[in-house]
């Protein structure tokens, strides 16, 4: 079976209507072999402008709908998810390249959320507040905020999605997908599980949960339209600073998850076995295109040359392959040309700035000349210079040597990034000092484990040039409603605060 043929089946078992993927103008690849596998049609103006429509209208009867029962439909979708799982892990891997675990994970991520979601369902509290005045009760609540877009990126084409709307829809606000134009196939296969799920909840209003497909056009539609309060955009810190000032512009939210420069320190007591195995699956899973992968690592003079030479033992090793074909593999593709391209250049860069580059380079399958897939590079530094300072969405490794804590935790935050971080250490202090508010400048902090990796009970997202947003965990659902503080009157006297008088006789 062919891999189009193969994603024809798998797009048929979730209901898709053939249209959807055959009769369109927009050609889609696997990054696996670069073969077209589909052909989506874009939606266009007025396409955006009935979905927004519609979820405006669809907002007015959801937000009323007992939050509870919205949960009962985020619950549904997660049973769907669970029982497609297998086939929409799969899709994950052929649409963005994946290995089949990491592919199988993504999907899992959406069933912690919809876990997640389901019991914020019955906890969105709000607070009573003791008021100055007497027979007065003050109390602030929290109310559905309006439709919600949410544009995702390519390297986690459908968990993003789900960490958005699974709680926007308990929240009580529709969402509009506009999904990474590289991975169109896998949103048109998570909607038709949500329709599946709609139709056994019964009454969902039409447009709580819809798709545009398209390029940065119909993006700009959404980032511009009064109608949606908040978008919230995952992408580059290059797209974050052209939205942000146009939903400024217009007083919306912004839910910003951009660009990550993530970085590790080794310190001389650290579990070298431990930090070994933690690095490589930071810097080298996914292909480095996760925005918490380790591109920068900082290790101790007094153990670099035995870490970093067990380091070139893994990257020498590590297996590269097409997963589907190879499935110990543990280094996919890069979604495409223009990503090799950018590694190339910044390896070449590390080079003019002195660097030793171990690895790197188009790794040749045979039967896939279209595909690009990359050696893994370990780069040697003598300094954090050159392209170490940037982001490059690649498996590049910058290492670098230190003497003194306070110079690495400096050079560690001596970025404009701020999304994740982690050291590897046996010292309380060094473990504390790193996640105080002395330490690591990032919105996630780990000890003891690489950048990558999340949890959905937590608030993912960073600080800086990362956006500043928080999707997911904790208390990141207020992020989807509106703030409403009241103050009631139950007396029958009208004492005014901070003691005011106003007597008119």
């Amino acid at each position: 079976m062919t891999l189009a043929a193969e994603v024809d089946s798998l797009l048929e078992t979730f209901g898709v209507p053939r249209e959807r993927y055959r009769r369109g103008s927009r050609a889609v690849s696997s990054p696996l072999t670069g073969e077209v596998i589909a052909n989506v049609p874009d939606a266009d103006a007025a396409d955006a402008d009935r979905a927004i429509e519609q979820a405006k209208d669809a907002f007015l009867a959801w937000r009323l709908t007992p939050s509870p029962r919205r949960g009962e439909l985020v619950r549904m979708l997660g049973e769907e998810l669970r029982t497609a799982k297998p086939a929409l892990g799969r899709l994950v891997t052929i649409e963005a390249g994946k290995i089949l675990s990491e592919g199988l994970g993504e999907v899992q991520e959406m069933l912690d959320i919809c876990d997640f979601a389901l019991g914020l369902s019955r906890q969105l509290y709000g607070l009573t507040i003791a008021s100055e005045r007497p027979n007065h009760r003050m109390m602030e609540q929290w109310h559905p905020l309006g439709p919600v877009a949410v544009i995702t990126s390519f390297n986690f084409p459908v968990a993003v999605w789900s960490w958005n709307a699974a709680l926007a829809l308990v929240c009580g606000c529709p969402v509009i997908w506009k999904p990474s134009q590289k991975t169109p196939l896998t949103a048109l296969a998570v909607q038709a599980l949500y329709a599946r799920a709609a139709a056994r909840f019964g009454d969902a209003p039409d447009g709580l949960s819809a798709l545009l497909i398209g390029g940065p056009e119909v993006g700009e539609l959404l980032v511009d339209d009064i109608r949606l309060p908040l978008v919230s955009a995952t992408g580059s810190t290059a797209m974050g600073r052209k939205i942000g000032p146009r939903l400024a512009q217009r007083f919306a939210r912004a839910l910003l998850e951009l660009g990550g420069n993530n970085a590790s320190i080794v310190c001389p007591s650290a579990d070298l076995d431990l930090a070994l195995r933690a690095i490589a699956f930071a810097a080298i899973g996914t292909a480095g295109q996760r925005c918490t992968s380790l591109r920068r690592l900082f290790v101790h003079r007094s153990i670099y040359d035995a870490l970093i030479a067990k380091l070139k033992q893994v990257y020498a090793s590590v297996r590269i392959g097409n997963p589907l074909l190879q499935p110990d593999a543990l280094v996919g593709p890069l979604i495409d040309s223009a990503a090799f391209h950018k590694m190339e250049a910044a390896l070449a860069e590390a080079r003019a700035v002195g660097g030793g580059v171990f690895g790197g380079g188009r790794y040749e399958l045979a039967q896939h000349p279209e595909a690009y897939y990359a050696r893994p590079a370990l780069v040697e530094l003598p300094g954090q210079i050159g392209p170490a300072l940037r982001e490059t969405f690649a498996p590049i490794l910058y290492v670098m040597p230190y003497s003194e804590f306070d110079d690495a935790l400096a050079m560690h935050n001596a970025v404009p990034y701020g999304l994740s971080s982690s050291i590897f250490t046996a010292d309380l202090r060094e473990a504390e000092i790193f996640i105080s508010a002395a330490g690591s400048d990032c919105g996630i902090a780990n000890v003891n484990m690489g950048p990558s990796g999340a949890e959905i009970g937590g608030a993912f997202g960073g600080e800086k040039e990362t956006g500043g947003g928080r999707e997911a965990g904790s208390d990141s659902w207020k992020a989807y409603m509106r703030r409403l503080t009241s103050a009631i009157n139950y007396g029958r006297e009208l004492p005014l605060a901070q003691g005011v008088r106003f007597d008119i006789g």
